[in-house]
């Protein structure tokens, strides 16, 4: 018998919006002065924050613990400090994992006085509370790609990816226009996919930028791009 596939979409127009004005922040889960109990996250996915920094502004020093905490910057470059020692630039094209555990304070800035930097935060609930901290950077274009997508984050670290401390995975996509899109879920895993820029068709859905889809149901399912895209594909437990 054949498993039942199941589908949820998220628009992007949907989700949470705060503008500070140094901060334009979309919120696809519930944060902050956010708060929707449909949307609180999915399996272990905790938090998605689409982020917009404006020049020479950003977050000072706050708490983290227990998360696994993964910032992907798409444009600019974003300035890092923690109390693990940590202090480094992110540049557009890179990501840093940070795996809060038992306590860490951090803070984030825009690195440019001229031009704003956009990024995501994504937070991931680890398989157990209590880790030591611990600090990891990737340079998303050095992974190896497979069918356009390239392993990001993952339990094992394998194919030189982030390591965090959950069964979950975290995929890069790159495609052309009319690209193919394999999207493969093993038995009792969920998808969760979110299109950073572009549009692609999946389960009779057309996504755009801001869009996402929940989809379970094991299986070798496929979708398409229909413009230049990149997505965010996460396999979970």
């Amino acid at each position: 018998m054949q498993n039942q596939v199941k589908t949820n979409v998220r628009r992007g127009h949907e989700r949470g919006h705060a503008d500070h004005g140094w901060l334009n922040s979309y919120h696809t889960f519930s944060f902050a002065g956010y708060y929707d109990p449909a949307h609180m996250g999915y399996r272990s996915l905790r938090v998605i924050n689409d982020d917009t920094v404006a020049p020479g502004r950003g977050f000072g020093a706050h708490p983290h613990q227990d998360m696994e905490i993964i910032s992907i910057v798409t444009k600019g470059a974003l300035e890092h400090q923690d109390s693990m020692g940590n202090g480094s630039v992110i540049r557009a094209g890179q990501a840093q994992r940070i795996s809060a555990g038992t306590g860490i304070t951090h803070s984030e800035f825009n690195h440019s006085d001229k031009e704003p930097v956009h990024f995501y935060q994504i937070w991931i609930v680890p398989d157990k509370a209590g880790y030591e901290p611990s600090y990891q950077e990737v340079d998303l274009d050095a992974l190896p790609a497979d069918q356009g997508w390239r392993l990001v984050a993952s339990p094992d670290g394998a194919h030189q990816s982030l390591r965090i401390h959950q069964d979950a995975r975290l995929y890069d996509g790159r495609f052309a226009a009319d690209d193919p899109i394999n999207v493969p879920i093993e038995n009792g895993r969920g998808l969760w996919m979110h299109v950073v820029s572009g549009s692609i068709e999946m389960a009779g859905q057309v996504l755009k930028d801001g869009d996402a889809i929940a989809l379970e149901g094991a299986g070798n399912h496929r979708a398409q791009a229909l413009e230049p895209s990149r997505v965010l594909r996460f396999d979970l437990k």
